[in-house]
């Protein structure tokens, strides 16, 4: 399986450009597929600069309804005519900054999404084919404190915490030779029900995303909440061989640093126009 960071908020390669957001191309053993699509369509310029054919993409997937994620994806549906888009039903949602800066999905690529009739809604649970899978964890108790940093979700009017329930993960269970069930591959946008959770609910053997650690203050050269997050995900087993991460866009890049010194070989970074063979 190998992955391609087609957008992110880092620079790696030279001739790459770089945005807030998050765009993955991965190609598996039965898939070329797409997760998120950044704030843009700049990731499509990316991608041809890897020699990826946004063309070819057979399936596309929206971890959750925030504008740096599924705003790319109206730039995506002029360049490919057929994959199917998988968002959760609640990411259409208003979603805020307290009640200062929406950031939800442009109402405009909702309307085009919603018009073109490739978006398949999906509940807390749904499973694609042998290899796919996705959830929210909606249904699962949290192991962790969950902190909403300030999201939130306008609802009649009224501003309530963001519950996150529009956040889905993608799940990539690869086949032995034998067909046998081998590694789980987690896929999480931003991780905003909780990095820790995500690894207890879901035991993957790799996880790729975002932490959502970008506003936590490393500035002391101390985090308590850091060392805890690496000590948990340290200790995090799919009960064969220890979980490897692949982080990016909202980790940040102080934090990024914070964690790698403490988590050594476990945690590298994936920035624009960066590929890894997982």
């Amino acid at each position: 399986m190998r992955v391609y960071s087609l957008m992110e908020d880092t620079v790696s390669e030279p001739g790459f450009v770089s945005e807030h957001g998050l765009c993955l191309y991965v190609a598996t053993a039965n898939h070329k597929l797409l997760f998120d699509a950044g704030r843009s369509g700049k990731f499509a310029d990316n991608a041809a600069k890897l020699g990826i054919d946004i063309a070819d993409v057979d399936i596309a997937f929206l971890s959750h309804g925030h504008y740096d994620h599924g705003n790319g994806l109206a730039r995506f549906l002029k360049e490919n005519d057929h994959a199917q888009i998988y968002i959760n039903r609640h990411a259409f949602g208003q979603y805020y900054y307290r009640s200062e800066r929406y950031i939800g999905i442009d109402p405009e690529v909702i309307r085009t999404l919603s018009e073109s009739g490739r978006v398949v809604f999906t509940d807390d649970t749904y499973l694609i084919d042998d290899e796919l899978s996705l959830c929210t964890c909606n249904d699962r108790k949290a192991f962790y404190p969950v902190d909403d940093a300030g999201l939130t979700e306008k609802v009649n009017n009224t501003f309530i915490p963001d519950e996150f329930r529009h956040e889905q993960y993608l799940t990539v269970c690869e086949k032995t030779s034998d067909k046998a069930s081998g590694r789980r591959i987690v896929l999480s946008g931003c991780s905003h029900k909780g990095i820790l959770n995500i690894v207890n609910w879901l035991r993957p053997d790799v996880l790729i995303g975002g932490f959502h650690f970008i506003d936590i203050d490393v500035s002391s050269g101390y985090s308590d909440v850091l060392n805890k997050a690496a000590e948990v995900l340290m200790t995090a087993y799919e009960g064969r061989t220890p979980t490897m991460f692949y982080t990016c866009h909202c980790t940040g890049a102080a934090q990024y640093s914070y964690l790698k010194k403490r988590m050594c070989d476990r945690l590298e970074y994936l920035s624009s126009g960066q590929t890894v063979e997982i």
